[in-house]
């Protein structure tokens, strides 16, 4: 069975002996301290060092499959007993097929320029003296998430390639596949000479390491939260440590009145079934009235075969009926959920404006769309939808780190400061200025 790396501050527990993940004794104190220590070390490390690392990574999380897979059935039956949905229990699921794609994307990363010591800008001053600004780590990252595994993966070795600490905290319906990757993760940095204190995890579910964990302003210098509103909520309101907010979706995709409608259908079911419980995934279909009485019996029969439930509004209802599709009116509330399964809320509106507002109204501002041939009406929509990432013509689903190229992300941001959309490299470190003059005084 694989166990985490013997952290300071962390001491291993025997199986509780009720199916249950076994807990550790966590001394959050140490590790910041080590967390502040190996940030240090790693902020030194050349790109050589750090890309090696993540090759080491890669190669130990393929032969090492196994003994991850093996914690992550225990997981799965548990969350099976514990009456997990399906559409958690996919996202807590690893397969050898999604193992080998965290490899993959391992060494992709380490293939990305490193953006640590890049000089942003340079100048001249009128006194002589030459200003720049260069990218340098942030330093401890702590990050709080939900379910993924894979995410385990993703922050490690962003962390580890922009010369980052980093401390996790995830479900603990994934205690033990998580605690199996950081295994993987420290057997290797091991094997490079790296400090094991580089990626450390808090291997405990209690509640209350959370919110101590919130104020270790001392030692962390950004918190991520990953998950629901209540965790995005608690980590605001509680943290003393900079929080980066995002990952809750409520997606939506405006059908405008000239868009084209069999493509169309091909980015809709994409945005709302390729992954149905991931946050870019498609919430709310907004459908001009004027093409309604064509478009929805279409949009009923594909949803139909994909097995997707439909919510809709009053005008949508009987538009949508009696093609094969599940459709049940929409309350209030609908327009205001994500769904995270096979569910689409479906709501007329008169106009782009209307459909303008509707968003600006429940957008979460991470994912948001329009599908149209009108060249003015897209612009109309980029310059009033103000989401992390606005859509024309293609899936939501491409709010992601590895499809922007970013070779993988921490999360998605849906603030305004510091960074936006996926947090991948650059979005992983600050700048310093550097000075430098020949003996300049100031007068």
């Amino acid at each position: 069975m694989a166990t985490a790396v013997r952290e300071p501050g962390i001491r291993q527990e025997s199986s509780s002996g009720n199916g249950q993940a076994a807990p550790q004794a966590v001394d959050l104190e140490a590790m910041g301290r080590a967390a502040r220590q190996a940030s240090r070390k790693l902020a030194a490390l050349t790109s050589t060092q750090k890309n090696a690392a993540l090759h080491a990574i890669a190669d130990a999380l393929e032969e090492r499959s196994a003994e991850v897979l093996a914690q992550n059935e225990l997981d799965i039956s548990a969350g099976h007993a514990n009456g997990l949905s399906e559409a958690l229990l996919d996202r807590l699921l690893l397969t050898p097929e999604r193992m080998r794609g965290l490899a993959d994307d391992t060494r992709r990363v380490a293939a990305l320029p490193d953006p640590v010591g890049a000089e942003l800008e340079s100048r001249v001053l009128p006194n002589g003296i030459r200003l720049s600004r260069r990218r340098i780590p942030i330093g401890v990252l702590g990050v709080i998430y939900e379910a993924r595994p894979n995410t385990t993966i993703d922050i490690a070795v962003l962390s580890l390639k922009t010369g980052n600490a980093v401390i996790l905290r995830g479900g603990k319906e994934t205690l033990r596949s998580n605690l199996a990757l950081v295994s993987v993760i420290g057997g290797a940095l091991d094997q490079q000479g790296l400090p094991g204190a580089a990626i450390q995890y808090i291997g405990n579910p209690d509640r209350e390491l959370v919110s101590r964990f919130l104020r270790m302003d001392e030692y962390v210098d950004m918190l991520i939260p990953r998950g629901g509103n209540s965790l995005h909520r608690l980590c605001r309101e509680q943290s003393t440590i900079p929080v980066i907010t995002g990952g809750i979706g409520i997606c939506h995709y405006y059908v405008d009145v000239s868009a084209e409608q069999e493509r169309g259908l091909d980015v809709i079911v994409n945005a709302r079934t390729q992954r149905p419980s991931v946050c870019n995934a498609l919430d709310t279909l907004l459908v001009n009235r004027g093409i309604a009485a064509e478009f929805l019996p279409k949009l009923a029969r594909r949803m139909a075969g994909c097995g997707v439930e439909m919510r809709a509004a009053p005008d949508a209802l009987p538009l949508l009926e009696g093609h094969g599709a599940t459709v049940l009116p929409a309350g209030p509330e609908d327009w205001d959920t994500e769904w995270m399964t096979l569910i689409l809320g479906v709501k007329l509106v008169d106009s782009l404006d209307e459909a303008i507002a509707h968003i600006q109204e429940h957008s979460q501002d991470h994912s948001d769309g329009i599908l149209t041939q009108d060249w003015n009406n897209a612009q109309r929509f980029v310059d009033a939808v103000n989401s992390s990432a606005v859509f024309v013509n293609a899936s939501t689903r491409f709010n992601d780190g590895g499809q922007f190229g970013l070779g993988a992300e921490v999360a998605i941001s849906t603030q305004k400061l510091h960074a936006r959309g996926p947090m991948g490299l650059e979005e992983l470190t600050t700048y310093k200025w550097i000075v430098l003059g020949d003996m300049h005084v100031r007068e």
